[in-house]
């Protein structure tokens, strides 16, 4: 049996990934890691929570290996499994396992999308065993100092069946996480797209008008990030309105009464 090598240098990031502080978050995230504590992210979509990943990679110079969760992830997806290659059985770490080896971050994106009994397999990884138990090839693998465990929801977009078991959060030190204020918002979207302050103020104005729909027609409001796409397309001379159409309202709702009224409040602003 061979077993695929991991190249932990493709995972790090050469460049420090723009972040800005909305609270406290990067202090207590290092507090964490230096007491080898996992950590959950909490936030709406688009908020930035895997730019602060990829930011805290860079701080640490650490590889981060993220994994975006999904309904028919398994807990053979995650720890690796037996391939056939050349005529030879292979064994092949899967990215949590990857990530335990390279003593890296290990980042599971949306994880109550995974089934039930994929999550499980992360819960002696996220206590004071820190062992992940290799049962197809027999081998109970510990995990060195250097290694964390993120993962990351949004608890307003969930439903009951798809809430994370107490079981699991427990074992987590928790940030919370939501859309920058007004000017910080507004800083990100120049620094990001290159779009000059006054345009970017008003993407800004419109995106807190669309929060304002949530509960009312539409499951989340304007992401930092969706407002960055619009910026993108603004600063590559597509009009205002037609980029919020596209990058905003296209992407928030495909209901026609919802796609009227988002559509109305950017013409409102552009």
């Amino acid at each position: 049996m061979k077993a695929r090598t991991f190249k932990p240098e493709q995972y790090y990031f050469e460049h420090e990934p723009y972040y800005e502080p909305v609270s406290d978050e990067i202090e207590v995230f290092e507090a964490a890691y230096s007491n080898q504590l996992p950590i959950l992210l909490k936030g709406p979509t688009g908020c930035g929570k895997t730019r602060f990943m990829e930011h805290i990679s860079w701080r640490l110079q650490r590889p981060l290996i993220t994994v975006s969760c999904h309904d028919d992830l398994t807990a053979s997806d995650l720890v690796g499994r037996f391939l056939v290659k050349d005529g030879e059985t292979v064994w092949v770490d899967g990215p949590l396992v990857a990530a335990v080896r390279a003593g890296g971050l290990c980042y599971l994106d949306e994880v109550v999308e995974a089934r039930k009994d994929t999550t499980v397999v992360i819960h002696p990884l996220a206590d004071d065993r820190r062992v992940l138990p290799m049962e197809k090839i027999g081998e109970l693998l510990a995990a060195p100092s250097a290694f964390c465990l993120a993962i990351s929801f949004n608890p307003g977009y969930q439903s009951v069946l798809k809430d994370l078991k107490q079981s699991t959060r427990q074992r987590f030190v928790a940030l919370e996480f939501d859309y920058p204020e007004p000017s910080l918002e507004q800083k990100i979207i120049e620094n990001e797209a290159s779009l000059d302050g006054e345009m970017a103020a008003r993407l800004v104005k419109f995106a807190h008008m669309t929060r304002n729909l949530k509960g009312s027609g539409l499951d989340e409001g304007a992401s930092t990030r969706l407002l960055v796409h619009a910026a993108k397309l603004i600063v590559s001379g597509i009009e205002p309105a037609v980029a919020c159409r596209s990058c905003v309202a296209q992407a928030l709702t495909d209901d026609p009464d919802m796609l009227v009224a988002v559509n109305e409040l950017s013409a409102s602003l552009f």
